[in-house]
């Protein structure tokens, strides 16, 4: 799993959360940002009032009845979101005997981003070719 930084990056270069079942995801705030939760049908699901979008909290006692807006949370994208979200500059993924390596282009010139676990790599590389 992506860290918080790296998420909080994303999300500050502009990589916006559309919620769908499966996404994990943090509250932001500080006596939260431990729990990670993922979007579900039974226990949390996305609810749409006017413009506003919540993430509606059902299947724990603690939880039940509240919600949070979305811009409250951060995603944490796994790594075939990660894979997507790097689209047609996504060149090739390579695994060393210690990290992962993720190529990608952007305008015509090849760079590469090198992490330990592959969902990190893949976020380092959208990460560096959002900047």
């Amino acid at each position: 799993m992506i860290s918080r930084d790296v998420a909080r990056e994303l999300r500050r270069l502009g990589v916006r959360w559309q919620p769908r079942p499966g996404d994990r995801f943090i509250v932001d705030e500080p006596e939260m940002v431990d729990s990670v939760f993922w979007v579900s049908d039974f226990t949390i699901e996305i609810h749409e009032y006017g413009t506003q979008r919540v993430l509606g909290f059902n299947g724990t006692t603690e939880w039940a009845l509240d919600s949070v807006p979305v811009e409250q949370c951060l995603w944490l994208p796994r790594e075939d979101q990660l894979r997507e979200l790097l689209g047609a500059m996504l060149v090739r993924l390579e695994r060393d005997d210690q990290a992962w390596a993720v190529s990608w282009r952007l305008e015509s010139a090849e760079h590469r981003a090198i992490a330990a676990e592959v969902d990190e790599a893949y976020a380092a590389a959208l990460v560096a070719a959002l900047r």
